[in-house]
């Protein structure tokens, strides 16, 4: 796996806009080509995730604890996950996941403003151009 090439992509989140890049995985470049994706985002602690028409299994490399600001694939819900704190399992203020992740990229600048947005937004995740 290479992660010279990434992909930006643009989050709509409750009104919100937010940056993200992708790396060059299989996984992140699956849901790339499957843009627009629209759905509901639900919230679980500090973590935003939501269904995409992407199947794929866990990569190399897949874990339950993420650092803020990560961005992991979950198989069992094909869901974009965006960990940006702690979750109720988590131990101290690490990001955790139900179960393990494919690591797919990250947020980029200031994402603070997650904080405040409550479950079931609609989320439009699409390429900057769109």
């Amino acid at each position: 796996m290479s992660d010279s090439k990434k992909t930006i992509v643009k989050m709509r989140l409750a009104g919100q806009e937010f940056e993200a890049e992708l790396n060059d995985t299989s996984t992140a470049q699956a849901i790339v080509a499957s843009l627009p994706i629209e759905a509901l985002a639900q919230r679980w602690g500090d973590e935003f995730y939501f269904g995409t028409p992407v199947e794929h299994e866990l990569e190399e490399g897949a874990r339950e604890v993420l650092a803020v600001g990560e961005i992991g694939y979950w198989p069992p819900g094909k869901a974009f996950c965006v960990f940006f704190g702690p979750t109720p399992i988590s131990v101290g203020s690490e990001p955790r996941s139900a179960s393990a992740v494919s690591i797919i990229g990250r947020l980029r600048g200031d994402f603070s403003a997650l904080n405040e947005i409550e479950d079931g937004s609609r989320v439009k995740l699409t390429l900057p151009e769109d």
